[in-house]
């Protein structure tokens, strides 16, 4: 592997956190995970918290860059389907999600999982909502569906739920628009 940056650490990081929970994101193996000495590490982050706090920081701006892309997609119909298909396409993002509220205890965790949760709720509220279903019955419906993404997320990583992508896609935008 090349020269590492710091966001090649956060996003081995969050792979890590991803895996196994703010405990596994620790400088030796995610060095391992990198291919490089833990001593690499030292040119980037001061300690270990710095590197839980880049990764948080890499999550959170991974969020905004999602959601500015989809901002582009005119029709709301077309840009929840799309949001839905890169939700449930990407299992990492799920088990971080759920693995950054399991670690609420942390102030800082929490603060950035609030932060990065309440963004993706206000943005699919008014994506349902510009489909003419209305503010309040658009955030009842995100609220539930978003929940249901998250329950998704650990019954996947129990083994116990393999659905395909396009079955949890379709399930998803039909419920989140009433149809």
């Amino acid at each position: 592997m090349g020269k590492l940056n710091a966001d090649d650490w956060a996003r081995a990081a969050l792979a890590a956190l991803a895996e196994g929970g703010l405990a596994a994101v620790a400088v030796e193996p995610v060095a391992v995970r990198l291919g490089v000495s833990k001593g690499s590490f030292y040119w980037h982050f001061a300690n270990r918290r710095a590197l839980v706090e880049a990764a948080l920081a890499y999550w959170e701006r991974g969020t905004e860059q999602i959601i500015h892309g989809l901002e582009k997609i005119p029709d709301p119909r077309e840009r929840l389907r799309t949001l839905l298909e890169l939700a449930f396409a990407d299992a990492t993002e799920a088990a971080v999600s759920f693995r950054l509220i399991s670690e609420a205890d942390d102030p800082a965790v929490a603060e950035v999982a609030r932060r990065v949760n309440e963004r993706r709720l206000a943005f699919m509220t008014a994506t349902v909502a510009q489909t003419g279903i209305g503010e309040e019955a658009a955030e009842r419906r995100v609220l539930a569906g978003y929940a249901s993404y998250l329950g998704v997320a650990a019954l996947r990583r129990l083994g116990i739920m393999h659905e395909d992508t396009a079955a949890l896609v379709n399930l998803a935008l039909a419920e989140l628009l009433g149809e």
